[in-house]
């Protein structure tokens, strides 16, 4: 293919993206999630083996379930998220693959092999997580994607009567902008600037703000010449 996304694009996935952990009180559909899901299974995997299995636990008795597992620092923001994905794995994925890969007996592979199969089985569904990640982010949704659980516990609770196994979390929704001043306070960072830091992404996501293009950055270093401690500037002009 010789076709490219613009930067625009480039960016709602990566330049711009961020790691959320508030979110805002917006609903997520059931269509919307399966739009991330028949984007996300598309991407490749090894022998198109398609190993990654997942659940989305919105309910308030699945979240109930979900947060006994959950280590205190998760605790707070995947309670609030509306939707939280558990991104597991099947063990036993080679047994669709005279179906998903016809023209080889790739299922006799890994039937035989256990130590072949779990790691083919974490590395392509760690690889298609990721790629859900990407997914919900090209239709407008931010993620918060997380480790941090008793995986015990979730696979009995969620998983077991499956036979699939647990690997990581992912917190998705509408990515709340005031939650920056939380982290600036938790954290103790000195961003200079914040509060129009936040009122400009806040009135980006009201106006449905299509992107935004870097005018200029510079640090003081440019000036004094002392780059061991500098601080940053830059102009970005949001589009509409």
């Amino acid at each position: 293919m010789s076709t490219q996304l613009d930067q625009t694009g480039q960016d709602l996935l990566f330049g711009h993206a961020r790691t959320f952990s508030t979110f805002q009180a917006r609903a997520v559909s059931d269509d919307l999630l399966r739009q991330a899901w028949d984007l996300a299974r598309m991407g490749p995997t090894s022998v198109n083996c398609q190993p990654a299995r997942i659940v989305f636990v919105r309910s308030a008795e699945a979240k109930a379930r979900l947060k006994l597992a959950l280590a205190p620092g998760n605790l707070d923001k995947t309670m609030a998220a509306p939707v939280t994905v558990i991104v597991a794995h099947d063990p036993h994925f080679y047994d669709h693959l005279p179906k998903l890969f016809p023209h080889a007996d790739a299922r006799a592979w890994f039937s035989g092999n256990y130590d072949l199969a779990q790691e083919t089985a974490l590395r392509n569904g760690t690889l298609q997580g990721a790629y859900l990640v990407i997914a919900a982010r090209a239709l407008g949704l931010d993620c918060g994607p997380m480790s941090g659980f008793d995986k015990g516990l979730v696979d009995t609770a969620f998983l077991s009567d499956r036979g699939w196994k647990s690997n990581f979390l992912v917190n998705l929704g509408h990515g709340d902008p005031a939650g920056l001043f939380e982290v600036v306070q938790r954290e103790e960072i000195s961003m200079c600037g914040y509060g129009p830091a936040i009122a400009m992404l806040t009135a980006a996501r009201l106006e449905n703000a299509s992107g935004a293009t870097l005018l200029g950055y510079a640090t003081s270093g440019d000036v004094s010449g002392d780059r061991s401690a500098v601080v940053g500037y830059a102009g970005v002009a949001v589009l509409k």
